[in-house]
């Protein structure tokens, strides 16, 4: 007994020089800051028929999502200029959405945050290249290719937005079948199905203003938009495991709806979308790491 006790202590010794040396034992401390564990798992992605306010491009199929980790808020402006040295942001404010950014900004910002970090950038972005999948008129935009086995930050898909979005539920919105101004920054003056009136703030406020979701994060719903890696195109009926969207395209999709939106398209299953060489001040971006 004795000796079982005197080996206990020993392990547990060594663990805490391991940690306080900076040395960490496997799967210890591997969260970083602001970022929460998302458990891979299969859902109905898209709404049903039945939902009100629907559009006809969120037919539901069943998707299934390997694990990865999310952050907790959006980008903030602070986080932002830390690793780009600018703020294009139209409300200024360091507790504040980025926004502002474009798709390829954003991108830039995922690969020069990870090389801060001593990580492997998730995107090549060639600009000696021509995106042969982009269908915009008018732009020579670059190649950007996604290095799935990289460790780097990079944007979510559009399906793992919308599991972390939903946060087990099968409702319009992860707060139920309606959503306040209590609980989101959106317009409120365009309730959902009927409900009552709210605020309109007109502009975003800080991250974490409001309760988080049920998997712990913020502002999933309203605010500003965020950014996904997909080129917006059709769903696909049929089951799906990790989908990054269509192949080509002339449109980036993001995600959750933003504080000028109506209430409608704030719900889990809608779809934004955008040119991606343009910025706009309900625009920005979250991240994910794998």
């Amino acid at each position: 007994m004795k000796t079982v006790f005197k080996f206990s202590v020993l392990v547990l010794a060594l663990n805490l020089i391991l940690i306080f040396t900076g040395i960490e034992t496997k799967g210890q401390n591997s969260l970083p800051p602001n970022f929460v564990q998302i458990k891979g798992g299969t859902f109905i992605m898209g709404s049903p028929a039945k939902e009100a306010e629907r559009k006809d491009n969120e037919v539901q199929h069943k998707v299934t999502v390997s694990s990865f980790k999310m952050s907790k808020y959006e980008v903030t402006q602070k986080e932002y200029e830390e690793v780009m040295g600018t703020n294009p942001s139209e409300f200024k404010g360091s507790n504040l959405p980025v926004e502002r950014v474009n798709w390829y900004d954003a991108i830039e910002y995922c690969n020069k945050r990870s090389i801060k970090e001593k990580l492997t950038p998730a995107y090549t972005i060639d600009k000696n290249r021509k995106d042969p999948n982009n269908k915009i008129d008018g732009f020579n935009l670059p190649l950007v290719t996604w290095n799935k086995k990289a460790n780097g930050y990079r944007l979510p898909t559009e399906a793992e937005w919308e599991y972390a979005c939903r946060a087990g539920t099968t409702t319009p919105f992860s707060t139920g079948n309606n959503i306040t101004t209590n609980q989101a920054n959106y317009d409120g003056r365009e309730p959902y199905n009927n409900n009552a009136e709210g605020i309109y703030r007109e502009k975003a406020t800080p991250v974490g203003t409001f309760k988080p979701n049920a998997w712990g994060l913020y502002d999933m719903h309203g605010n500003v938009g965020e950014l996904c890696w997909d080129w917006k195109g059709d769903y696909s009926k049929a089951d799906q495991t990790n989908p990054d969207g269509a192949v080509s395209g002339s449109i980036r999709v993001f995600r959750g709806g933003h504080w000028r939106d109506g209430a409608s398209y704030l719900r889990s299953a809608s779809r934004g979308d955008g040119i991606p060489v343009f910025g706009s001040d309900v625009i920005g971006l979250r991240l994910v790491l794998p």
